[in-house]
């Protein structure tokens, strides 16, 4: 059984554990290894406490909620507003959904991304974007499974010197309940 809750200041450490984690499984021939291999969760968890510190990362726009098996974070989602340039009224953007690697497949993201889509419609989004590397097939799967598609945006990010493109996926209009 999987509880979705809001995250804490105590989450911060087995979340950042997790999206070093994510990186390193999902990323694996995407991006640099070097990259994956100098990412530090302790690093990742105090910038992120500094952030909610200044309260850079705890206003009411951007959500941040956990799973929880049996008292044990086992995956992360956080969403708010597009930060995309000019996007139409209404919409939000879902910013990150990692689950912890040896999870995938057991329905831990669907009820992330299910709490995620409940909690964009009670903030008013009527759709929703996410960006996605190119490259990671599983995770288009499971957005494309979910509703998404594609809507033919790219970016392209550096990291450590290797262009490594990215997708937009739109959720337009947001499914019901």
């Amino acid at each position: 059984m999987v509880r979705i809750r809001k995250m804490t200041d105590d989450d911060l450490e087995p979340v950042a554990a997790l999206r070093v984690a994510g990186w390193r499984s999902a990323y694996a021939g995407l991006v640099p290894r070097s990259h994956l291999d100098a990412m530090d969760a302790a690093a990742d968890a105090a910038r992120h406490r500094a952030l909610r510190a200044r309260g850079d990362d705890t206003d009411d726009t951007v959500v941040h909620e956990v799973a929880e098996r049996a008292g044990e974070v086992v995956g992360w989602v956080c969403y708010g507003p597009c930060r995309d340039a000019g996007p139409p009224a209404g919409s939000g953007e879902l910013y990150a959904l990692y689950v912890h690697p040896e999870l995938i497949g057991t329905g831990v993201g669907r009820a992330l991304w299910e709490a995620a889509l409940g909690g964009a419609r009670r903030r008013g989004y009527a759709r929703m974007t996410l960006w996605v590397l190119k490259g990671n097939a599983r995770a288009r799967r499971f957005y494309e499974h979910a509703g998404w598609a594609p809507d033919g945006a790219e970016s392209l990010d550096d990291i450590d010197g290797t262009p490594v493109p990215e997708v937009r996926y739109v959720l337009d209009p947001l499914p019901g309940p």
